[in-house]
């Protein structure tokens, strides 16, 4: 393991000038009065030819125009129903977008990543909320994961991750559905605990001074654990020291609390700092490819792109 930082054009149809023409007649003063009488009549179907014309051109202006906006507003429907699918679909495919609140192992999906969720009781200030808490097991290579964020039950991480050789736990603040069985899982395999030294008063709160975190993660910098490298993303808001761990390589980043499915993060029932929080995740999380899911510390997965919809409503 290896840490760093890092410093349809229509044609019309075209008139056809009528025109009547002369019967000539044995007599002169008939054939004279023929002639005028037909002129007269010639400059009238002249005339009325002309106007049908212009209005056969209009009508198949319209007609073309109308087609055309027909099919203009069908592709845009077509093409906004297509896109509203395929987010489905991508949704339905995410073993983790689930609304579930049950406690249980789910995965692993097809990138290696296992979801265990695990009940618990989260002390904040002078209140107490019973939760259920995403701990996620990462692949790093044939033999070894990452566990991130280990929440409340040790066993059943543990259980989840079997002969696995465990390389790092991370955790991505110091509040205790973060950080709980951080130790229990860690001794396991004798693997180093990565947390950002803005969250070690917290930490001792829950874990005292005896044992601290090996590795001290910040915004910007990097792990190499295994096969992957781990992008270490600072996202403050929930606590000062709050990071998410991205793997670009699988599409992913593990957000912790500071958003979940459709909303800011919350820590108990508050917003510790909103706006700072809200800056954390427009910068450092929606600005990721659009597809890049996020599975956060509670709830079901969301993408970069679900969220940047939501995004503005927030503010």
């Amino acid at each position: 393991m290896f840490w760093k930082r890092k410093s349809k054009k229509k044609d019309g149809q075209e008139a056809t000038d009528s025109a009547a023409e002369a019967v000539e007649s044995t007599e002169e003063a008939e054939d004279t009065a023929e002639e005028t009488t037909e002129t007269a009549a010639g400059e009238s179907d002249k005339a009325t030819g002309a106007k049908e014309t212009e209005d056969s051109k209009e009508e198949a202006s319209d007609d073309s125009k109308t087609e055309e906006d027909v099919d203009s507003d069908a592709d845009s429907e077509d093409s906004k129903e297509s896109e509203e699918s395929k987010e489905e679909d991508e949704k339905v495919t995410d073993l983790f977008a689930d609304e579930g609140e049950e406690e249980g192992v789910t995965g692993p999906d097809p990138e290696g990543i296992t979801r265990v969720r695990t009940a618990g009781t989260f002390e904040f200030g002078d209140e107490k909320f019973e939760i259920i808490s995403n701990t996620w097991i990462v692949q790093a290579d044939e033999d070894g994961v990452v566990v991130i964020d280990p929440a409340h039950d040790a066993e059943a991480v543990l259980e989840a991750i079997g002969e696995r050789d465990i390389y790092l736990v991370a955790c991505t603040n110091g509040y205790t559905p973060h950080i709980e069985s951080a130790i229990k899982v860690a001794e396991e395999a004798d693997a180093p605990v990565a947390l950002h030294p803005r969250e070690m008063r917290v930490w001792r709160r829950h874990h005292g001074a005896e044992r601290r975190p090996e590795i001290e993660v910040e915004g910007e910098g990097a792990l190499d654990v295994g096969d992957l490298h781990i992008d270490v993303l600072g996202l403050p808001g929930t606590s000062p020291g709050s990071v998410g761990y991205y793997i670009s390589s699988l599409g992913v980043v593990f957000t912790g609390d500071v958003i979940r499915n459709g909303e800011p993060g919350m820590v108990g029932d508050t917003y510790i700092d909103y706006t700072t929080q809200l800056a954390s995740i427009g910068e450092n999380l929606l600005t990721l490819p659009p597809q890049t899911r996020l599975l956060p510390d509670r709830g079901p997965a969301t993408t970069s792109k679900a969220e940047g919809k939501n995004f503005d409503t927030w503010i």
